[in-house]
């Protein structure tokens, strides 16, 4: 009986450590995340060749896609992501709020060439509701290599991201 007291307690400390760190590891990663793909700017989307040991934005990256990043915090407004669609490949729009969840996903068999998408805390006049106002927005297009990236990269980088 001597032995029940401290079990107890260990197998609660063990219970709040484990639902700790279930609950604050999404945080953290993404946390560490926007920090480091937001040094390029908070609502502004950045746009990245092909990814190299020296130059990856994205931890293990696809070796086949541009990525391009918006970094989002809609503390001071709703913020309007606009992309362009390169034609005949593949083509992706994914929107991860603050706690890692995807809260929204959309690709080329849905749009033909070009898709606008506005981000606001609350939803208001059909934007996107993101929990937590903060983010990272990801467009990935494949490419096959630097010389197919150099015949799509004029109409990529005309995708933005930037504050309604």
């Amino acid at each position: 009986m001597r032995w029940l007291g401290p079990t107890l307690l260990a197998a609660l400390v063990a219970v709040v450590t484990y639902v700790g760190a279930l609950w604050a590891t999404p945080h953290v990663i993404m946390a560490k995340a926007m920090e480091k793909l937001g040094t390029g700017g908070i609502n502004v989307m950045r746009h990245q060749g092909l990814p190299t040991a020296e130059n990856r934005w994205i931890v293990r990256p696809s070796p086949d896609l541009a990525y391009s990043i918006c970094v989002f915090d809609l503390s001071m407004g709703p913020v309007k992501i606009d992309a362009f669609v390169p034609p005949r490949r593949y083509w992706s729009l994914s929107v991860f709020d603050a706690n890692t969840d995807n809260i929204f996903s959309i690709n080329d068999r849905a749009v033909s060439d070009r898709y606008a998408l506005t981000l606001s805390r609350d939803g208001a006049g059909g934007s996107l509701a993101v929990p937590g106002g903060k983010g990272i927005a990801l467009i990935r297009i494949l490419v096959t290599d630097a010389q197919d990236l150099a015949s799509i990269d004029g109409l990529r980088r005309r995708s933005t991201c930037a504050p309604a």
